[in-house]
Order: structure tokens, then C-alpha cells, then sequence
């Protein structure tokens, strides 16, 4: 651990004072407090931080991740739609209304944990639903999908400080476009689903937009912007968010699937999306708030 490294602390609710204490006694260094009881960095004077600081929290359900101080604050930032900023997985919960909610779910956890391609999988589940009435998609955005907590915050306050947001998703436009929308994203992407104008007909339009091309859109987010991609946060929970996740200088497994968590820079495993902000430094007085 090098000075141009801070340990960041985040927890879904407060703090217990005395697991705060036995992190910062295993640490030693300088602490800053981001928001009251439930995000604090601390700047350590050794190696070996990240490790020391978890062993000392034991079990209790915080999140401890190194980040780099330089850059710290990013420019752009490109999240994952669904189990990410919203609560749910818009084509099981579209499936369910099709009484298929069983075998398509089994489908998506077998893709988002890497065990399946992407791209065939979601073929595979898009069919079954060939016949459904287009209006159920309007219910199942009513009555199914709200935005994970922190979400808007996240948004936000990332535009209030100069960055862009994008919403990249391996689910459907009809989706992205209001979700988009409700959490204040600037730009939106996603699969479109192939429909007679009353009824799904089973099928997606091609190229399928998964973990390639959501590498690719950050490559060209980055490159329309003139930045790297180390100016980047990039979040998701699947097998499909990887590469971005790996590419980008801050990613983030939010929540998320065993390969995913293993393989990204931090994880956020107990608390919202207002933890991707504290990562970057943003103190609560700095969080736009609706």
C-alpha cells in the first residue's frame, strides 16, 4: 500500500464504533469521515491495509476497498442496468407474466454467473417469449422495476462535478429509455426487442449488445470525450459487465455474481450505489440529494 492509495469504508447504515475503531487500530493512519457513521477513508501509513483493515472487520456487513487517490474522481461513468441500478431483472420479470419466470431466471443466473455465453442466452430466452403482448412490457415497467437506492444520487452528483453517465445494458431499449430517464442518465444502449406493432415475435435485433460491446462503448465513450479509460467507473453485477469493469480505472461489482466480484478492483457487496460516490472522495455535504 502506497500513500497514493486510501482504504474506503462503507456500510449500509451506521457504523459500530468499536468495529470503526479495531479497523483504524489494525491501520494506523489518517482518517476522514465522508458521511456520518457510514463512510470514513483512511490513508495508510504501510502495506498490507486492505488485508488488515477486513480481518478486523470480521463478519459485520461493511464494504473495505483500496482506491487510487490520483484521478480519483471520474469523468465518465457506465453502469449496468438491471440488478445494478434497477432491483430486478427485466426479462425474467417479463417472462414471468408468461408464466416462464422458473426456466428463463435458471437461463440468466447460468449467463450472469459466466457459465453460458451471453449472446445465445439471451436468444434462448428472448424466443420463449415469441406471442406476448407488447403491452405487458408497459406493466412490467409500472408494476416490477424501481431504482436500486443511491441511484439517482449517483447519477447526479457525478453530472453536477463535469462527468457523463451512460446507461449500458445487455436488456432491452424499452427498458434503458425510461430508466435512463428517471435516474438522469445522459445517454442510454441496449438490445432492442423485434416486434408486429402488437406482439413480441421471439427474436432480438442483431448485433446482440453484450460483454464486447459493452467494452466497446466505453472505448468510444472515452474516445468521443478525449479521456482514458482510467478516468472511468464503470459498475455491473454480471459475467457480462466484466470487461468494462476490468478496463476502466474504477470498476465496480456491485452485488454482484461470484466471478464478477473476484475479478473487479472494489466491491460493494452491503451498501447502495451512494458507496460508488464515497470511492471517489464525495463527502455527504457533496451528494445531490432529490
Amino acid at each position: 500500500m502506497t500513500t497514493t492509495t486510501v482504504l474506503t469504508v462503507t456500510a449500509r447504515t451506521a457504523i459500530r464504533k468499536d468495529i470503526a475503531d479495531a479497523i483504524c487500530r489494525a491501520v494506523p493512519g489518517t482518517v476522514t469521515w465522508l458521511a456520518k457513521d457510514r463512510a470514513f477513508d483512511i490513508a495508510p501509513d504501510g502495506d498490507g491495509a486492505l488485508a488488515a483493515a477486513r480481518t478486523a472487520a470480521g463478519d459485520a456487513a461493511l464494504d473495505i476497498n483500496a482506491v487510487r487517490t490520483t484521478g480519483r474522481r471520474k469523468k465518465l461513468l457506465v453502469a449496468d442496468m438491471d440488478s445494478t441500478i434497477i432491483n430486478c431483472e427485466c426479462l425474467d420479470e417479463i417472462a414471468d407474466f408468461a408464466g416462464l419466470k422458473a426456466r428463463v431466471s435458471a437461463i440468466t443466473e447460468r449467463a450472469m454467473r459466466g457459465e453460458i455465453a451471453f449472446e445465445p442466452a439471451l436468444r434462448e430466452r428472448v424466443a420463449l417469449l415469441k406471442g406476448l403482448p407488447l403491452h405487458r412490457l408497459a406493466r412490467v415497467y409500472a408494476e416490477r422495476i424501481r431504482l436500486n437506492p443511491g441511484a439517482r444520487a449517483l447519477v447526479q452528483t457525478m453530472k453536477a462535478h463535469g462527468a457523463r453517465t451512460c446507461l449500458v445494458s445487455g436488456g432491452f431499449t424499452y427498458f434503458t429509455e425510461k430508466v435512463g430517464a428517471d435516474a438522469g442518465f445522459d445517454d442510454h444502449q441496449a438490445n432492442v426487442l423485434l416486434d408486429d406493432g402488437a406482439h413480441l415475435l421471439g427474436a432480438v435485433q442483431e448485433p446482440i449488445l453484450g460483454r464486447e460491446a459493452k467494452l466497446a462503448a466505453l472505448k468510444a465513450e472515452t474516445a468521443r470525450l478525449g479521456i482514458s479509460t482510467d478516468d472511468a467507473l464503470c459498475v455491473g453485477d454480471g459475467a457480462n459487465d466484466l470487461a468494462m469493469i476490468e478496463r476502466a480505472g474504477l470498476g465496480v461489482a456491485y452485488h454482484a455474481k461470484p466471478v464478477v466480484a473476484a475479478a473487479a478492483g472494489a466491491r460493494i457487496d452491503h451498501s447502495d450505489l451512494t458507496a460508488l460516490l464515497y470511492l471517489q472522495g464525495y463527502s455527504d455535504d457533496e451528494i445531490v440529494r432529490d
